[in-house]
């Protein structure tokens, strides 16, 4: 049996089965061996229970897209296979103890039973059962153990000895089983290794977030906690004394973005992280951000809605939620980044086009971005100059000054010697509260007005595909890659592709590729087609068809294969 060069493996099991640390270490040890790896998984909102699953796809060129077909798949749990059953095919390889097999895949050609308890109970444990389903994978796979051995007593050794070596005699267990199912199968890998892979790095998309902002010279952190936004904080929790940023948890949403706006004031880059349902109590401080000019960065990570909605599946419900919050006219900044690499370099760009012109900037991420792992080289991240526009204030000093700048300079508290007043209300140039017509009108105009120069430095629309196109399709975030693959893997010369990584304000340039197209397609993972709304706003253009998914789950590349097919047939 023929492995191609793209191989999906899934691992399937209930919460509490530690899945999870399974697709740790593949994902670590499979790059370390050469491969290119994508992982994505998909939980159920439980602590214990159910069905959650992973996916590993394994790659000789760079894959990064959910694919709905199972090639390898290793159950820890019986109603795995039900739960997966329109993701498996007759070519499925399925591994897994018989009490794991749902009655109706017994008599399936190409089930093995591999005793994963029975080794563990042998060595010692069922806990080992994790080590030796990871010894499995490896030895199928071909991949060095002794790398998985080095992996396991930097993760074992505070336990002991004897749990370290437990776990290296569970990995060399389960990887000459893997090795035995290589060579009983017949399976040819055509997969190819890179020794240079394994000198890259292991990246998800809540990682890029937190390192970019990091980067970006955050400083002050404050939430509180909500799928699937929560990771970015605790990451930067867990590295605060070594990158010097402040990490509150604090006791509501609200709390959190105005302690973030009050260390803005302060002088501090500021991020708050939350999600939808905890947005929804930070829009009336998003307005106080607006009114006061304070920076603040707001990593908004999507789920589907309302209310409790999927708080662990994936959407993107947001768009204007964040366009529209707030009372109130000010500008805002929303950006959406696509893929992991650039929600790193994104995350960079908001702080500092928050510092420079005073207003709140939305990071807008989902569940399926966030929880995506893949490999990355370091050219593939960039590193952003840090930004700093604060001003050392004189005697005089007018924090709302009216002049030709239209962008007032931002002094802060005890650094310099005037005097830095910041009000919720309409105020004059110093920050004193006013009601003079006059001022009224130059204070609206000024903050409104620093919309037309952050328009002109919006990041453009990534356009792919032959400039002789005639149809053109439009997304935005973490659609990119499962659009990119499709439409490579469909092959046609008269459809284009048009990403927005920045969906507020949008880039003028996006109004052309718009208006050369015959036919404009609108992809989203929402039921309104929110950036298809906005776009006709924007730019007076209709989309003439739209494909929108609001299952909480993911695009897969073949669903979108079958799709766009269907769209473009008419």
């Amino acid at each position: 049996m023929n492995l191609e060069k793209e191989v999906s493996i899934v691992l399937g099991g209930a919460a509490g089965q530690g899945i999870q640390t399974i697709e740790e270490s593949l994902t670590k040890i499979l790059k370390l061996s050469g491969y290119n790896v994508f992982a994505t998984k998909e939980y159920m909102s439980r602590v214990r229970g159910g069905i959650n699953t992973t996916e590993i796809v394994i790659s000789s060129e760079k894959q990064r897209s959910f694919l709905k077909r199972i090639d390898l798949l290793v159950t820890f749990k019986k109603g795995v296979l039900n739960h997966l059953k329109d993701r498996i095919s007759d070519e499925t390889i399925i591994l897994g103890e018989k009490e794991n097999i749902d009655e109706e895949f017994l008599n399936n050609k190409n089930i093995i039973d591999i005793p994963i308890q029975e080794i563990s109970k042998n060595i010692g444990n069922i806990l080992f059962s994790n080590t030796v389903g990871s010894g499995i994978i490896l030895g199928i796979f071909d991949c060095d153990l002794d790398f998985f051995n080095k992996y396991l007593e930097d993760k074992f050794s505070k336990k002991g000895k004897e749990i370290v070596d437990k776990n290296i005699q569970a990995a060399k267990e389960g990887y000459e089983l893997g090795k035995k199912i290589l060579k009983d199968l017949d399976l040819s890998l055509n997969i190819e290794k890179n020794e240079k892979i394994s000198n890259e790095i292991i990246l998800s998309g809540t990682e890029a977030v937190a390192l970019g902002a990091a980067k970006a010279g955050c400083n002050f952190v404050s939430f509180y906690p909500m799928t699937p936004s929560t990771g970015v904080s605790t990451f930067l929790a867990n590295h605060s004394k070594d990158l010097g940023i402040i990490v509150e948890q604090v006791e509501d949403e609200i709390s959190a973005i105005n302690m973030a706006i009050g260390a803005g004031y302060a002088g501090a880059r500021s991020l708050v992280t939350t999600s939808g349902g905890g947005f929804s109590l930070m829009c009336e401080a998003v307005s106080l951000s607006g009114m006061t000019e304070t920076p603040v960065v707001i990593y908004l990570a999507q789920r589907p809605g309302p209310s409790t909605g999927l708080p662990t599946r994936t959407a993107q419900g947001d768009l204007e939620l964040a366009l529209y919050s707030g009372h109130g006219e000010f500008p805002k900044i929303i950006y959406a980044p696509g893929k992991i690499e650039e929600a790193h370099k994104i995350s960079q760009i908001a702080f500092n086009m928050a510092d420079k012109y005073q207003v709140p900037v939305f990071v807008l991420s989902d569940e399926y971005l966030a929880d995506t792992y893949y490999n990355l080289s370091d050219n593939e991240l960039e590193s952003l100059k840090k930004e700093n526009h604060v001003v050392k204030t004189s005697l005089d000093y007018k924090r709302y000054e009216i002049n030709e700048n239209i962008v007032s300079k931002r002094g802060i508290p005890g650094f310099g010697e005037g005097i830095v007043l910041a009000c919720g209300n309409e105020h004059d140039e110093f920050g004193d509260i006013t009601e003079d017509i006059d001022l009224i009108n130059k204070m609206t105009e000024k903050r409104n007005k620093k919309l037309d120069l952050i328009k002109k430095e919006a990041i453009e629309p990534e356009f792919i595909g032959d400039e002789t196109y005639k149809n053109l399709i439009v997304s935005w975030g973490s659609t990119f890659y499962p659009i990119k693959d499709a439409l490579e893997k469909l092959n046609l010369k008269d459809t284009a592709f048009l990403h927005f990584s920045q969906v507020y304000p949008i880039s003028d340039s996006a109004e052309k590729y718009l208006k050369n197209a015959e036919k404009v397609i609108n992809i989203e993972l929402n039921y309104t087609g929110q950036l298809g709304k906005l776009l006709k706003r924007e730019f007076g253009i209709e989309m003439n068809d739209s494909i929108l998914k609001y299952d909480g789950r993911v695009f897969a590349v073949e669903e979108l294969i079958e799709k766009i097919e269907k769209v473009l047939r008419g």
